[in-house]
């Protein structure tokens, strides 16, 4: 056999199986055999992973890049459009987040191969497609994996229901979109969900849904401010867990009657879990995502000094009472959450287009809540972190394999990514042996993306990935990017291949 990469003496793990002492065989960037003491004739280039575990590429189904953090907080108006026909970004010198590049090179970092990022539509935009031409120009040739997009639908008008969306699958391979309950920006009401969810039902797309009662949210935040309560740890009094919880059994009753599949993404606490699993248990085609941030930090990360709390603000909040983490520990376990994705949607602390926008509203040094920027630097720590709950024995080792990669090339259409076998892209992530890696407490300097902190700083990590491997190219190597900047392929998804519509209806009504 002529092999351009063989990895030797590997643990090797999927979803459903763990293969000690295991090889792989990779030719033109795809695995061609997996086996112990593969026959080798000429190999270009080998690889021991000396009885290291070795697992499929990352896929970070959950990541905003280049866009600008405006739109995600509660007091955020329409933002500027976060790209131009030219494919950059305007007033580059004022953007606060990842950019392709830099975040790219993140994920790599991590062990991540494949990431799915948002094409965003605007209030405006009359199409789809110009929206999605704009993304690839700023895209093309910046990244570092392979990558693909969904698309931020927040105005469904009939045109784009009826054309935009078919053309969006067949002819741009995009298979889902995302849509939004909250955020002044992006918001739908109930009667525009339900004709995405007509839509979306006709051709196959998996709709991806942001669950959190914006009027909740507002009358909160103005009750709140009345009262002199916008420190940053105020974010999470204004969006208590009951906030996610309706609106993720709103939106599932919504789905229900559509007869639509669903995904509601980083879930954050016990009682939108249960709700999840509840559905889930009448067999409707309703899928969880969570976070690391919901696994491994409390409230109290928002409850730093002055206003270094804003660094922890994301939405929906990370939670005070350890019985949500603990609930979202349980629901990875039993299956109810399909995929664990990093919602990286980092900006900086330092910049004034980041976190500190929190700061530019009155005169309090605590600055006001709704307006920080929400979203958290998570795309090159998830795969580690949740690998700690692996070598903790929380979660198996196929546990961690089928949520941070195979469930999500399911969901999402990506049929030759997440995971190990003939016939799949040699996407591969190689850990370090255990008995030879020292554990060391993590700093923002030892990370690869844009953004001036990790909310993970002094976290103990025990292991890290050693190598990551996109279609059979070494592009990190013990700590170091080797890789180069347009490696990465856009990917034509197709339509996922979890369960789809049920055809049961809940009235006469048919579509």
């Amino acid at each position: 056999m002529d092999l351009d990469l063989v990895i030797r003496n590997g643990i090797v793990v999927t979803a459903s199986d763990i293969w000690p002492n295991c090889d792989i065989g990779v030719k033109d960037g795809t695995i061609v055999a997996v086996g112990a003491n593969l026959p080798v004739r000429s190999c270009t280039k080998e690889l021991q992973a000396e009885g290291a575990f070795v697992t499929p590429g990352g896929v970070d189904s959950h990541v905003h890049l280049s866009q600008w953090a405006d739109t995600y907080s509660s007091g955020g108006d329409d933002p500027a459009k976060t790209i131009v026909t030219d494919g950059t970004i305007p007033n580059i010198e004022n953007f606060a987040g990842d950019t392709y590049d830099t975040g790219t090179r993140s994920a790599i970092a991590g062990g991540t191969t494949t990431i799915i990022t948002f094409a965003c539509q605007l209030r405006n935009d009359d199409s789809l497609i110009p929206v999605i031409e704009e993304y690839h120009k700023i895209t093309n040739g910046k990244s570092y994996c392979d990558y693909s997009f969904h698309v931020i639908l927040s105005n469904p008008t009939p045109t784009i229901l009826e054309k935009d969306l078919e053309t969006m699958v067949k002819e741009y391979g995009i298979s889902s979109i995302k849509i939004y309950m909250t955020y002044k920006a992006l918001m739908l009401r109930d009667y525009e969900i339900l004709d995405v969810m007509y839509a979306a039902r006709k051709l196959g797309i998996t709709t991806m849904v942001h669950a959190e009662n914006a009027d909740v949210i507002e009358w909160m935040t103005t009750h709140l401010e009345a009262k002199g309560m916008t420190a940053p740890h105020h974010h999470g009094t204004s969006r208590p867990p009951i906030v996610e919880a309706e609106a993720t059994n709103r939106v599932i009753s919504l789905a229900e009657l559509m007869d639509t599949p669903i995904l509601i993404v980083h879930v954050s606490g016990g009682q939108a879990t249960k709700i999840i699993r509840d559905a889930q248990t009448r067999l409707l085609p309703i899928y969880g995502e969570t976070c690391p941030h919901y696994l491994f930090l409390l409230a109290d990360s928002m409850k730093k000094d002055g206003f270094e709390g804003a660094k922890c603000v994301c939405s929906p909040p990370i939670r005070e009472d350890k019985a949500d983490q603990d609930a979202i520990w349980q629901g990875i376990k039993n299956g109810t959450f399909t995929t664990l994705s990093s919602d990286h949607a980092a900006v900086k602390f330092h910049h004034p287009r980041g976190k500190q926008k929190g700061l530019e509203y009155g005169n309090q040094p605590q600055g006001k809540f709704q307006y920080i920027p929400n979203g958290l630097p998570g795309l090159e720590t998830r795969l580690p972190l949740l690998f700690s709950g692996v070598l903790s024995g929380r979660i198996t080792p196929q546990k961690f394999v089928e949520v941070t990669s195979t469930n999500a090339a399911k969901l999402y259409g990506l049929k030759k990514k997440g995971s190990i076998g003939p016939g799949f892209d040699a996407d591969i992530t190689i850990w370090y042996p255990q008995e030879s890696f020292k554990p060391f407490a993590l700093t923002n300097e030892m990370l690869h993306h844009a953004i001036d902190y990790t909310p993970f700083e002094g976290v103990e990590f025990k292991n890290w990935p050693r190598y990551t491997i996109v279609r059979g190219k070494v592009v990190f190597r013990e700590g170091e990017v080797i890789g180069e900047m347009g490696y990465g392929s856009f990917i034509k998804r197709e339509k996922s291949s979890l369960a789809g519509p049920r055809d049961v209806w809940l009235s006469e009504w048919r579509p």
